[in-house]
C-alpha cells in the first residue's frame, strides 16, 4: 500500500503544523475539485494528533500507522459525504477510533486471554521535582506498566471513554460526537470502565 505522503505528497508541504483549521472547509473543497495536495495539507495537519490518540487506544505503533493511514484513505474516498456539520478532525477522529476499535475486535477473538500488546506502553515525562524521591521513577513506570496491561484487557468501547475523557480529557458532548453514542451511553460505558479497571488492578495486587 502507498503511504499517505506518496498519496498525497506531504513532503511538498511545509510550515502547516499547527495552523488553526478554520480553513478546513476551503482544502476539503479543494480536494473534492481534484486537487489531492490539499489533503496533503490535511494529513500533514492531524496525522500526529490522530496517532498519538489511536497509539493510546491500539498499544502498537504498528497497528496505530495502519489505523490511521486507513483512516485517512477512508475519509478521503468518502469526503464527498462530509456534511461540515462537525470539524472535519472531529469527523476524522470518529473514523479512526471506529477502525481501531473493529481491529481491537478482531485481536481479542485470536490472543489468548493472557495475551498482551506488542507495543511498549508509552510514558509521560517525568516531572522533575517529584523525580528527586528515590524511587520514584521506577514506581511511576511500574505503575503505568501496570495501567496499561489492565488497559489491555477492557473491552475496545470500555478502552475508548477511558482514553478519551481520563488521557484525553474530552468533553462528554465530545465524546458522544465521535463514538456516535448518546452522552447518556457515554457516562455509563465510563462508570462501568473505571470500576473494571479498578477491579483489574486490585487483582493484580492480590
Amino acid at each position: 500500500m502507498l503511504s499517505l505522503r506518496e498519496l498525497f505528497g506531504t513532503a511538498t508541504v511545509s510550515g502547516v503544523v499547527g495552523i488553526v483549521d478554520h480553513d478546513d472547509p476551503t482544502l476539503i473543497q479543494r480536494v473534492l475539485a481534484g486537487d489531492a495536495s490539499a489533503y496533503g495539507v490535511l494529513v500533514e495537519r492531524y496525522q500526529d494528533r490522530l496517532f498519538n490518540t489511536v497509539y493510546r487506544l491500539v498499544e502498537n505503533a504498528d497497528d496505530a500507522q495502519d489505523v490511521v493511514q486507513e483512516a485517512f484513505l477512508n475519509a478521503y474516498q468518502s469526503l464527498d459525504s462530509f456534511k461540515g456539520d462537525a470539524l472535519f478532525f472531529t469527523w476524522l477522529y470518529r473514523i479512526a477510533f471506529n477502525t481501531a476499535i473493529s481491529l481491537k475486535r478482531k485481536q481479542r477473538v485470536t490472543l489468548s486471554i493472557d495475551g498482551g500488546s506488542n507495543g511498549e506502553p508509552g510514558v509521560d515525562p517525568l516531572d522533575d521535582s517529584a523525580a528527586t524521591r528515590p524511587g520514584w521513577a521506577l514506581e511511576q513506570a511500574e505503575q503505568e506498566r501496570k495501567v496499561h496491561a489492565a488497559l489491555a484487557r477492557l473491552s475496545a468501547e470500555h478502552r475508548a471513554v477511558l482514553i478519551l475523557k481520563d488521557m484525553e480529557g474530552q468533553k462528554y458532548e465530545v465524546m458522544a460526537d465521535l463514538l456516535n453514542v448518546p452522552i447518556g451511553t457515554i457516562r455509563s460505558r465510563l462508570h462501568r470502565a473505571r470500576l473494571e479497571l479498578r477491579q483489574l488492578l486490585e487483582q493484580d495486587e492480590t
